[in-house]
């Protein structure tokens, strides 16, 4: 008879859990502590945290000054370093939707999916592209603007169900879809398709909008544009080259998704 097996636990390597133990408590202590009340918060026998702690003020980790140790210059590296990347990879990603803004003579907006959520993360417009005033909140009004229905479309059938009860189908316009059975219907054929996302003044009259999904990790994303209505035949083609530039120029980014 076969026996059930316990699965192996990871291997870990114990001096760098101690070390990062005595990290943690240092950093409870702006005012710094001394080497034996680290220890004794880290659960630490004092040799070890003595070995330790001269290791980590070795490598710029800690810092000791009068017999008491405080964070170093190099945990601020890290969390500043962090943080300079993320600031890198934004800036990056709204001078390529300033660009492609530009290149297409239309606002470009930039939404993703989160924690059951459509969040609009950046948006590039321009007098001469104004973006389309947010009336009514985007977050809850999915089901009526070409951003929401290109989210929602990524989604399994469970989640899109699960959005929907939250955030219930109503018509924003005499263009909206009115029910919840209708716009799950149009959003697994919307799932189904390659081209674009479009809508016509299902979110603000006068106003056509188009989105396109794009990669951002495991984070269902898109990317879209909008045009007054008089302006429709500019739509398709200012699509046609977002893709392009979502291939060449912003494919090549990691799109940022925590600004």
């Amino acid at each position: 008879m076969a026996t059930a097996t316990t699965p192996a636990a990871p291997t870990l390597i114990g001096s760098v859990r101690r070390a990062l133990r005595l990290l943690e408590s240092a950093g409870t202590h702006p005012n710094g502590a001394p080497a034996k009340q680290l220890a004794r918060e880290a659960g630490l026998p004092l040799p070890t945290a003595y070995h330790l702690l001269r290791t980590l003020t070795h490598e710029g980790y800690l810092r000791r000054e009068q017999g008491v140790f405080f964070l170093g210059d190099a945990v601020d590296h890290l969390v500043t370093g962090k943080a300079a990347q993320a600031e890198r990879a934004r800036r990056a990603m709204i001078e390529s939707m300033e660009h492609c803004r530009d290149l297409i003579g239309a606002p470009v907006y930039f939404a993703v999916y989160r924690e059951g959520e459509i969040e609009i993360v950046a948006v590039a417009e321009s007098p001469a592209a104004p973006a389309v005033a947010e009336w009514a909140a985007f977050r809850e009004t999915g089901h009526a603007h070409a951003i929401g229905q290109c989210l929602l479309s990524q989604l399994d059938d469970e989640a899109r169900r699960d959005h929907l009860d939250r955030h219930p189908v109503g018509p924003l316009t005499p263009y909206s879809v009115a029910d919840g059975r209708t716009m799950l219907a149009r959003l697994g054929a919307v799932g189904r398709r390659t081209g674009p996302v479009v809508e016509r003044q299902e979110y603000a009259l006068g106003q056509a909008c188009a989105a396109v999904p794009v990669r951002a990790g495991a984070t269902p994303a898109a990317l879209a544009t909008s045009v007054p209505l008089r302006q429709e035949k500019r739509l398709l083609p200012a699509v046609e080259l977002l893709c392009k530039e979502i291939g060449n120029t912003i494919g090549s980014l990691e799109f940022s998704i925590s600004i």
